[in-house]
């Protein structure tokens, strides 16, 4: 993950002084804080309706990742994967800035690493954006203020993103002579090979609205006073789809994508949808529809 520039964190237009005081990182479903977590780590919140929130709660650091950070999120997304009865992740930066990139403590120190330690170190991100990309529920990146490098990252690692406007973005570790290694999977997969090129190679700064046209976000909020109106319409929407079917049709277009449509593909689709059908969601929502009621994860 990069260093923000001089310019960037400029950009985010927060003081020392303004910063609160550094909180938790939330592990989800869990009352108390994991037992190996420091007193910076913390819970997440979650409802009946299956909606989860994990906030990166560094608010005196801009919300920037050192190990421990990685960690922990790693730890509230591994845990997600068998929330069943989770439909969305909302994952959002405390004190008005998504994410500022990588701690420039946790930077420092590896600075004097090995190849090696470095190598075991990039690893833990890689894991830990591989075990958020993979949730079985909608995950959705809440942004503000700022997402760089690694922050950016988590978006681009999240099934869609909502921004509000004026948020900054950019990829600038070549500023640095590094380069975003352990993002790009998810950055390309957002924005396309040739857009993440010349993002990667120019460390431009860009806003929400070019982040929207690049398709890194989706929609473009009109100040952060939205986000929690939006919050509450998109999960009233949600509760008319299956959280089962959900999951199944994330993972389908997770493994259909770029495959070439053959023999072994159709039957592959064939035999999912056949499984739907014969599924207790299946059954309940297709029997609801005919008999012109909600079905009972709808009630």
């Amino acid at each position: 993950m990069a260093r923000p520039t001089d310019a960037d964190l400029n950009a985010l237009d927060v003081t020392d002084a303004e910063a609160a005081k550094i909180n938790a990182i939330s592990h989800p479903l869990r009352a108390e804080p994991a037992p190996d977590a420091d007193d910076r780590l913390g819970r997440t919140e979650s409802t009946p309706d299956g909606v989860v929130f994990v906030p990166i709660t560094r608010p005196a650091k801009r919300n920037a990742f050192d190990a421990a950070t990685i960690a922990a999120l790693y730890e509230a997304f591994e845990t997600l994967h068998g929330a069943d009865h989770v439909r969305v992740v909302f994952v959002r930066g405390a004190g008005g800035t998504f994410s500022a990139g990588a701690d420039l403590e946790w930077m420092r120190d590896a600075a004097d690493w090995s190849e090696s330690d470095n190598r075991d170190d990039a690893m833990g991100l890689a894991k830990m954006l591989k075990a958020l990309h993979d949730v079985p529920a909608l995950t959705v990146a809440l942004v503000e203020g700022a997402a760089m490098g690694g922050g950016a990252g988590i978006v681009a690692a999240c099934a869609m993103a909502v921004a509000v406007k004026g948020t900054k973005f950019a990829f600038s570790e070549v500023k640095l002579g590094l380069i975003p290694a352990t993002i790009a999977p998810y950055v390309i997969e957002a924005v396309g090979a040739r857009t993440a090129r010349a993002l990667f190679m120019t460390a431009d700064l860009f806003d929400a609205d070019a982040a929207r046209s690049f398709g890194l976000i989706g929609h473009v909020l009109p100040d952060a006073a939205a986000i929690g109106p939006f919050v509450s319409e998109f999960v009233r929407g949600l509760k008319a789809c299956a959280p089962g079917a959900m999951g199944d049709a994330k993972r389908l277009v997770h493994d259909v994508a770029h495959h070439r449509v053959d023999h072994g593909l159709m039957e592959d689709t064939a035999r999912r949808i056949a499984h739907a059908r014969v599924s207790a969601e299946g059954q309940e929502g297709v029997r609801a529809f005919l008999d012109k009621r909600k079905p009972n994860w709808a009630e």
